[in-house]
């Protein structure tokens, strides 16, 4: 499926929601899951990786990248401005969750 596929059945499956929601055929925390799987995570600079990083897990960049899965050099490449490179996808998902919530939401 494409981003542009993608982002349009996230679109109709929201407007689904609210509808459903409108008739009160769907709760108001359901509401809010669907609202937040359907949103799309913020770009991450380095320097909010970092931040996120450093003040919110207070984690080394090897601890950081195990609670993420990814590799220690990915976690270096994201907070390298020279790198060019941002978390995407499931990774800017979890920076989102744990910018909100902390890291205890990863700890199971």
């Amino acid at each position: 499926m494409t981003a542009q596929n993608t982002d349009r059945v996230s679109a109709e499956m929201l407007e689904m929601a609210l509808l459903l929601s409108k008739h009160d055929v769907l709760s108001a925390q359901d509401l809010g899951q669907i609202k937040a799987l359907c949103s799309t995570p913020p770009v991450y600079t380095p320097e909010r990786v970092a931040q996120i990083r450093t003040k919110k897990a207070k984690m080394s960049q090897t601890v950081f990248a195990g609670f993420l899965n990814v590799r220690p050099s990915t976690v270096q490449k994201w907070e390298s401005p020279a790198s060019g490179k941002h978390p995407s996808g499931a990774a800017a998902k979890l920076l989102q969750l744990i910018e909100k919530k902390g890291i205890e939401a990863l700890a199971v």
